[in-house]
């Protein structure tokens, strides 16, 4: 589609039922959806939802998004109706290693160059809200205000850190407060990624304004010196970030490189967060299609197990089918093979690295869902090793198909398209049924003792660091019916990123567990997982140039 020459939003709005007055235009090819349409009267609502997830990846990503987008372009050259609910990008991968998060090569959305810099503002009003309420914490502590039943902060328990939406290890622990009474008082502090921030959390999962303000009011932000929790509610935060996130909490609507409609809004981290597109962009995708497909972040072990266990209970909806994207260079390094030689031809490590695939289709099989192997194939793949793969999941019990969608476009992923159509049609008779690994009643010991044996297939998980004494304060507060968002390396089924394959007889060790009250879910912390990532040695932001025409280069691999 090299003549592709986008669409104006308003003509792909209408496509899906939308009119005028349901859109938010940002130009010509970019818009906001309005908050009431996914919950109007008398809306569709007949999409069957699909859920693209991965077995775990090399460091660059397996194109897990260059597959979702594929997909629904070979669905949409079948003839069916489908839209896509996508996170958006965070600026710290893209201009750290994996580089842009819209698809690759004519499996892609547009405009990708907006969309993975600032887009419609909503990831810089994450970030602003984050702040403000930061501020107004320490504004707090300095004027040495009180608050009703809870009397003044104590800041050496303030919980609450601060956001930037860039991958910066130098602020992940400092110093704030320097240069005299009149600048603060001096504490500790730490910033996390914005991806990483309960604010995107929130956003992903709020259903209108009252509900986000409500969320937003739930926040724990630290203690008083009796040991009384204070919230973003109480020091008078929530109404003004509602204020700021006004807008971004209404989805986006963009398109692919075929024209085919994609909701693409909020982007928290899959290995730190829950990993998965908001909840209204997945409802507007269920509601305008007849096949709704989303995306969740890294592999099932994570986004995909969040998905299922966090939001799809918070939005009560379930998957028709879930498709698990795999490339050859990730078996063969879950086989043994080096990351840097992982493209070559090596028969013996892909063999081994197989058993990392079971694991998946198997973790598949706990919900209750039919897994569909998608091979993202590269052009050094060979026909022998694709067959290995094909045979492998088939014994399984999983179909395969491939997808080329990266180099052809929708045409390319035809296979993949017809294979997940067959599959999720044959499930209009007798839906699958919502089945989780835990139940919201278990201890949160016991829930992150389930996803570690059930998903990782660890043997145990032992408590560390204050994982015990956060615990008890979880629960002291009432909060231990929550679920739980595990924080863990995205690159192994363990919690050290070095481990490839399916390891056995593992422990998982949890060293901290963070409240986020007003998400709803706790997050153990698990291994060296840091909430502020830090850049390579050579960052992808090296590659990227503004040209004299004002086109934007090297935002994507290959580009």
């Amino acid at each position: 589609m090299t003549n592709f020459s986008p669409r104006p939003i308003s003509e792909v709005a209408a496509e899906l039922g939308l009119e005028a007055d349901d859109i938010e235009p940002y130009g010509k090819t970019k818009a906001k959806i309005a908050l009431d349409v996914a919950s109007r009267p008398g809306s569709r609502n007949a999409g069957r939802l699909i859920l693209v997830t991965a077995i775990n990846p090399t460091p660059a990503g397996e194109g897990k998004t260059t597959t979702s987008i594929a997909l629904a372009m070979g669905m949409r050259r079948l003839g069916k109706r489908a839209v896509l609910a996508l996170r958006e990008p965070s600026l710290g991968p893209v201009f750290g290693v994996k580089g842009g998060g819209t698809g690759g090569g004519k499996a892609s959305l547009t405009p990708a160059d907006e969309i993975n810099l600032h887009f419609t503002g909503d990831i810089h009003a994450i970030t602003t809200a984050h702040n403000l309420l930061s501020a107004l914490v320490d504004n707090a502590v300095y004027f040495r205000d009180t608050f009703e039943g809870a009397g003044e902060i104590d800041p050496r328990t303030i919980t609450w850190g601060r956001a930037l939406d860039m991958n910066d290890r130098f602020l992940r622990r400092c110093i704030i407060g320097l240069g005299g009474k009149s600048h603060g008082k001096v504490r500790e502090e730490r910033f996390d990624i914005t991806a990483a921030s309960e604010i995107m959390a929130i956003l992903s999962l709020a259903r209108d304004y009252a509900d986000l303000e409500q969320r937003l009011s739930r926040i724990v932000v630290g203690s008083s010196y009796d040991g009384k929790t204070i919230t973003a509610g109480q020091v008078g935060a929530s109404s003004a970030m509602c204020a700021v996130l006004r807008d971004a909490l209404k989805p986006n609507l963009v398109q692919t490189l075929e024209g085919g409609p994609a909701f693409v809004h909020a982007g928290p981290f899959g290995n730190i967060a829950h990993g998965c597109n908001s909840v209204l962009a997945t409802q507007l995708a269920i509601k305008t299609g007849d096949y709704a497909i989303t995306e969740a972040g890294f592999g099932f072990d994570l986004g995909g197990e969040k998905f299922l266990n966090i939001k799809a209970r918070i939005a009560g909806v379930w998957p028709r089918a879930v498709v698990l994207v795999a490339t050859l260079r990730a078996l063969k390094m879950h086989g043994g093979a080096p990351v840097k030689s992982s493209g070559e031809p090596n028969r013996d490590a892909l063999q081994k690295g197989l058993a990392h695939l079971e694991k998946h289709i198997e973790n598949a099989g706990a919900y209750g869902l039919t897994p569909i192997v998608a091979i993202n194939v590269f052009p050094n793949d060979i026909e022998e090793e694709l067959a290995l793969v094909e045979q492998a999941a088939g014994k399984l019990g999983a179909r395969m198909a491939r997808s080329e969608g990266f180099g052809r476009g929708g045409e390319g992923s035809l296979d993949l398209a017809r294979v997940v159509t067959e599959v999720v049609d044959a499930t209009d008779a007798d839906p699958p049924k919502p089945k989780y690994v835990y139940e919201l009643e278990d201890a949160p010991q016991e829930k992150i003792r389930k996803i570690a044996r059930t998903i990782y297939g660890a043997k145990d998980v032992v408590f560390v660091g204050s994982s015990e004494k956060d615990l008890k304060r979880i629960k002291e507060l009432g909060y231990d019916k929550l679920p739980v968002c595990m924080a863990k390396t995205q690159l192994s089924l363990t919690d050290d990123p070095t481990v490839y394959g399916r390891p056995r007889d593992f422990v998982i060790s949890v060293r901290e567990v963070r409240l986020s009250a007003g998400a709803g879910f706790i997050v153990p912390l698990t291994g060296d997982m840091m909430t502020m990532p830090g850049l390579p040695k050579v960052p992808a932001a090296r590659q990227v140039k503004l040209l004299p025409s004002g086109q934007i280069k090297g935002l994507m691999q290959n580009d």
